[in-house]
């Protein structure tokens, strides 16, 4: 394993840790919500996934202070420095804003976006329909804001990472509904896994992300990351993300 695929478990391992304390916190308080939800409503879990991610846009010559964060908390750490609350709204088309998760603002220009989202157990079915569906409509959203001008000319980098339990119920074969017309052939007999392997090569096939990245794995410490297919892994996902904050970084005055 080479250095960037360390420090991606790394930032993964932290988010199974993440989701744990925030779980027994709450069960220590006496505030135990339904099912998984007590180890989500913390909202940091992906925050070491955020650092790497800023860690690769700095190494590629961009400015940390052109790098903004979704306000989870009322202020984050980032490498043992304390940081306010900064907004992460831009326009859209058909609503008035939308809070991305990072992004990048230099010289007046939108640079980068990324959007970092996870999916666990047990259920993946309607969890699944909502994030095709939020992943579709924010970047079909964002696109036409950009059409229309309100983002500047500038086109910028949108990308989409995504964690997903590795467990036995993402690897079943899930039955398909299709009382009028015949479901796509890709996901005849697929799994869970596969039809995410699917929207997430969809969403690049179809230009609505320049780049995703979707990692499988287990609840477990120490945990492991495994990638459905090369054009999907962290790695290419790194290389087009530094790639076009370079090209941008080469460009922009100093």
């Amino acid at each position: 394993m080479d250095a960037l695929d360390q420090r991606f478990l790394d930032a993964v391992q932290h988010y199974w840790e993440a989701r744990a304390r925030q779980k027994g916190k709450q069960e220590v308080g006496g505030r135990i919500d339904a099912g998984t939800r007590g180890a989500v409503t913390g909202g940091t879990q992906m925050g070491a996934l955020e650092v790497l991610v800023v860690d690769l846009l700095e190494e590629a010559g961009l400015k940390r202070l052109d790098i903004r964060f979704k306000p989870r908390d009322r202020a984050r750490r980032i490498r043992g420095k304390t940081e306010a609350r900064i907004g992460v709204e831009i326009p859209g088309y058909y609503r008035a804003e939308k809070e991305w998760d990072l992004l990048v603002v230099a010289d007046g220009r939108l640079v980068t976006v990324v959007e970092f989202k996870s999916q666990v157990g047990p259920s993946f079915g309607n969890n699944l329909n909502n994030r095709v569906e939020e992943a579709v409509g924010s970047a079909s959203d964002l696109w036409t804001a950009f059409r229309e001008e309100r983002l500047g000319r500038f086109r910028p980098f949108l990308g989409y990472v995504f964690l997903l339990e590795d467990c036995a119920a993402v690897h079943r074969p899930v039955k398909v509904k299709q009382p009028y017309f015949p479901v796509d052939e890709a996901f005849q007999g697929a799994s869970y896994g596969r039809r995410y392997e699917v929207l997430c090569r969809r969403l690049v096939l179809e230009r609505l992300y320049d780049a995703v990245c979707l990692a499988l794995t287990p609840n477990a410490s120490p945990t492991r990351v495994s990638h459905p297919a090369d054009d999907l892994n962290f790695r290419q996902f790194a290389a087009k993300l530094q790639g076009h904050a370079r090209a941008f970084a080469q460009t922009a005055p100093n």
